[in-house]
């Protein structure tokens, strides 16, 4: 006993000075920054508090834990660079700040959501089950490339905002199931082959219709039946199109209480302005900068009441975007941060604890995200 308490000692005699408390959390502070180097690169400067400090630096700053990038097949026009090697390199500068990393596979060479999930120009002309082997090989390659690289992602998410399938038309529902079902897997089974010996990333399926259960009910009803595997329900949830605070939630209590999943709601926003949105309506908060700081704190707080501690974090769908997106970020038009950066402090300081004890550098096993290996 006296040894082992030596050990104990010795462990916390240690351990930093400074200890990254959401370092011991499996909640994610998150935010979707997949434009932030291209930005950057491009010349924008970013301050807090009227300090210039790198984009990321600033969220990490703020208490933010994970960060989500996309992964386009062969990104070309509408001023996407989300290729692997911009990804890699951009995941890298996440993981050296202790960020953790959500990849979401986006199978198409640009944008995909539920109005438009365009097949990649390279697959447009297989065969169903080429395009299956296609999608295999693409995830396959790049989560081995993540993994050489050292930047395996935590999460991996098969597509995004699925609802209405991806790579249309093969897998265009609701008319093609089978076929949706076999990319799905495939993608899975491609983040397995890709990862080798090291921890198999959580798999997360992305929905739109983040307060409506009865969607939600349907489309993971028919993924049970062709019983394909994965670990957590991602949404997303905007104030314009998406329900009310009390849709979210009765949406997040089915997914946790009858899906007996983990939720993510992986993609939010708001504006900092008036938005062409509620040009004729009233928004749940004001568009100021109070309001859209007022709209994270609402839905975060929402999502950490998931019953059984099923909810798993929040991401803002591209805080620091330029070309018309400003608005709806974390930055004015000169790149100074608003208020919608503190939303999470309640929850993420201090990052030290005031009476002195620090806690080992190394977290239990048991406190880190997603399953052993």
């Amino acid at each position: 006993m006296k040894q082992l308490l030596r050990c104990m000692l010795a462990l916390t005699a240690a351990s930093p000075a400074s200890v990254d408390a959401q370092h011991y959390t499996d909640y994610a502070f998150g935010a979707d920054l997949s434009f932030i180097k291209q930005v950057e690169d491009g010349g924008k400067k970013f301050k807090d508090a009227g300090v210039e400090k790198p984009g990321l630096q600033i969220f990490r700053d703020h208490g933010y834990n994970w960060i989500r990038l996309r992964i386009c097949v062969e990104p070309v026009g509408r001023g996407l660079h989300n290729d692997l090697a911009y990804t890699i390199a951009l995941a890298r500068q996440a993981k050296a700040l202790g960020f953790k990393f959500l990849l979401s596979f986006h199978f198409s060479n640009a944008w995909a959501d539920p109005g438009n999930e365009p097949t990649p120009d390279a697959w447009r002309d297989l065969a169903p089950e080429q395009l299956v082997d296609a999608i295999f090989a693409h995830a396959r390659d790049t989560i081995a490339a993540c993994r050489e690289a050292g930047v395996m992602p935590e999460v991996v998410g098969i597509g995004n905002e699925i609802t209405n399938g991806f790579c249309w038309p093969v897998g265009k529902l609701p008319e093609n199931w089978d076929n949706l079902a076999a990319m799905v897997y495939a993608g899975i089974n491609g983040v397995d082959a890709g990862r080798g010996n090291t921890r198999r990333p959580r798999i997360l399926l992305h929905v739109d219709h983040g307060g409506d259960v009865r969607n939600t009910r349907r489309f993971f009803e028919k993924i049970a039946d062709y019983g394909i595997p994965y670990d957590i329900v991602g949404i997303s949830f905007y104030p314009w199109s998406h329900g009310t605070l009390v849709d979210l939630r009765a949406n997040c209590t089915f997914i946790a209480e009858e899906l007996g999943k983990d939720v993510i709601l992986i993609e939010t926003g708001a504006y900092y302005q008036p938005s062409r949105f509620f040009a004729n309506a009233v928004p749940p908060f004001p568009e100021t900068p109070e309001g859209q700081r007022q709209w994270l704190e609402s839905v975060n707080e929402v999502i950490m009441q998931t019953p059984h501690g099923r909810g798993k974090g929040v991401f803002w769908w591209e805080p620091a975007a330029a070309r018309g997106l400003v608005a709806r970020g974390f930055f004015d038009e000169d790149g100074n941060a608003m208020p919608v950066l503190e939303a999470f402090h309640r929850y993420t300081r201090p990052a030290v604890r005031v009476d002195g004890f620090q806690p080992p550098s190394t977290p239990p096993s048991a406190l880190r995200f997603g399953p052993k290996p």
